[in-house]
């Protein structure tokens, strides 16, 4: 039996709808394995966050710096439709990027949520390092994480500073390492401690390292800590994770700590990760980091030198790109921008 032209006509405009409703409903529903990367708040790290500082240095020279040293952020969206995602990309206001960038596989969201919690704790040790020894400052070891099942866990504690080593006095964390690895799998060492002001001894038997089978571990993350008792560094950024703030965290700590205002009264922003030694490192979403600094009323951005050709293809005009490779460049680079001098730019 044939089907007459109307019936045809009809059963391609019901396959038709029913296409389209399924391509409605995916389109509306079905979630793509990207995020999508946007420009991020900026936070005042000579401000407060939810009523507190951001950088506390109790004992510092200057309680009260002036102006903006930024940190910035760049917002991530997550669980995107295909919709979503299709009209983020038209927007031009969002970047698109494969979700297991951010999210690998093998590791739930709470897991990564709290490598980023790590990695932004890490960034403030590495902060105050920096901070004092660019300041030249007196330094001791403290202790930071302590990994799971290491021979000190239960022994040692977090932010406990390290004193000696089997009667040996330690002052860098390259001392102390030098002393554990020299030791063998199953020795034990006595480690002198001051716990909140009140000095121990601990006894920790050493377990064997995992990349070295045959040179001790203890199982610790050492960071540079102040020796001076008088010095109390504290920070509160919220919710914010990863290591880009490392900069302007350390910036905010030396502003703290020397007289007069490292900016100027000038609204700075910037990112960059650091590490005790004062070496810049670059960071992934310049360009988003540098359209929110623009949007908060930055003038001038520390970007780091890695980060220099990158920011040059999409910088918004009427801000100052500075180029910083080390915390003494940055520093330079703000007197300069003071006083009006030239300074490095990218």
């Amino acid at each position: 039996m044939s089907l007459t032209p109307a019936a045809r006509r009809l059963i391609t405009l019901g396959v038709a709808a029913v296409v389209v409703v399924a391509f409605v409903l995916i389109g509306t529903f079905a979630r793509i394995p990207y995020v999508a990367l946007s420009p991020g708040p900026t936070v005042n790290t000579l401000g407060e966050m939810d009523g507190k500082p951001v950088v506390t240095v109790a004992g510092g020279v200057d309680e009260d710096p002036t102006g903006h040293l930024n940190l910035t952020t760049v917002s991530l969206t997550d669980g995107i439709t295909l919709f979503q995602g299709i009209g983020m990309w038209f927007s031009g206001n969002y970047q698109l990027q494969p979700r297991e960038l951010y999210f690998p596989k093998g590791k739930t969201n709470e897991e990564v949520r709290q490598e980023n919690t790590r990695q932004m704790a890490g960034s403030e040790d590495s902060a105050t390092g920096a901070a004092l020894t660019y300041l030249q400052r007196p330094t001791a070891v403290g202790i930071g994480p302590i990994a799971d099942n290491s021979p000190a866990k239960g022994k040692l504690e977090v932010n406990d500073v390290l004193m000696a080593v089997d009667g040996t006095p330690v002052k860098t964390a390259a001392e102390v390492q030098e002393q554990i690895r020299a030791k063998k799998p199953g020795e034990t060492v006595s480690l002198r401690v001051n716990r909140s002001g009140e000095e121990r001894t601990v006894e920790v038997t050493l377990a064997a390292r995992p990349d070295d089978p045959a040179a001790g571990y203890l199982g610790v993350t050492p960071k540079v800590v102040s020796a001076d008792p008088n010095i109390q560094i504290t920070y509160n950024v919220g919710d914010i994770g990863g290591p880009s703030a490392g900069l302007m965290l350390t910036l905010a700590v030396i502003d703290h700590l020397t007289p007069g205002d490292l900016t100027g009264g000038k609204f700075i922003a910037g990112t960059g990760t650091i590490v005790p030694e004062g070496e810049v490192g670059a960071i992934g979403g310049i360009t988003h980091k540098l359209r929110a600094a623009k949007d908060a009323g930055a003038v001038a951005f520390l970007v780091p030198a890695p980060n220099c050709q990158e920011a040059l293809g999409d910088a918004p005009d009427g801000l100052e790109l500075i180029k910083v490779g080390d915390v003494g460049e940055a520093v330079d680079a703000l007197e300069a921008l003071d006083s009006g001098k030239p300074r490095p730019h990218c």
